[in-house]
């Protein structure tokens, strides 16, 4: 499983962004597809909020890769 770091710029960032900002979807857009489709973690439960606020301190995981987001 591949490791990514990512860091807060703001309070938080909407899960269909951080999939973007992240590399692993292709826009925003197709994040909020991939979130829609339930592929994505967030703390390890599926999470189907497109822009749930992800803050410093989770975790989101997707397709083998693991976002570790800090503040």
């Amino acid at each position: 499983m591949s490791s990514i770091t990512f860091t807060l710029t703001g309070e938080f960032v909407p899960l269909c962004d951080l999939l973007k900002l992240t590399g692993l979807a292709d826009s925003g857009g197709a994040g909020k597809a991939l979130v829609a489709a339930g592929v994505v973690k967030v703390d390890g439960k599926v999470e189907l909020r497109k822009t749930c606020k992800i803050r410093a301190g989770q975790v989101v995981e997707m397709d083998g890769a693991r976002i570790l987001v800090q503040g």
